[in-house]
């Protein structure tokens, strides 16, 4: 995808910036970091345990957004759900993940503020909305 503006239009600022963005793309799936996530994902979408508790945790959850639109959530359908997502999280190749998760998001938060530097905007978080408060 390119975006094009009036200054661009001949081209070349375009592909230049085109071309840093799948180096940065290619740079990011080099990181550890990106590599321990995927590494951590795989391991969860292979563990049968994960999977189950997964789809248990996402079905409580769906019930209970479901009983929150109806005006029929309550304490025990809450605990129930915390207790689902602390199980789901105490198994180790969730912990792994988790982890994993929460590094590479840190790092790419610290990229973002790199590239929203120069630019004036929050570039992950603005640059592709529209209305921001």
């Amino acid at each position: 995808m390119s975006i094009e503006t009036e200054t661009d239009a001949g081209g070349s600022d375009v592909a230049d910036a085109d071309a840093l963005a799948r180096d940065l793309g290619d740079a990011i799936a080099g990181l550890p970091a990106y590599e321990r996530f995927e590494e951590a994902k795989a391991a969860v979408e292979a563990d049968d345990e994960a999977q189950r508790r997964i789809s248990e945790f996402q079905q409580l959850r769906q019930e209970f957004a479901f009983a929150q639109q109806t005006g029929r959530a309550d304490d025990e359908a809450r605990r129930k759900l915390q207790e689902a997502q602390q199980e789901l999280h105490a198994l180790p190749v969730m912990e792994k993940y988790v982890e994993a998760q929460d590094d590479l998001q840190s790092r790419l938060e610290t990229l973002n503020e790199a590239i929203s530097e120069p630019l004036a905007v929050d570039f992950g978080g603005e640059a592709g909305g529209c209305c921001q408060d």
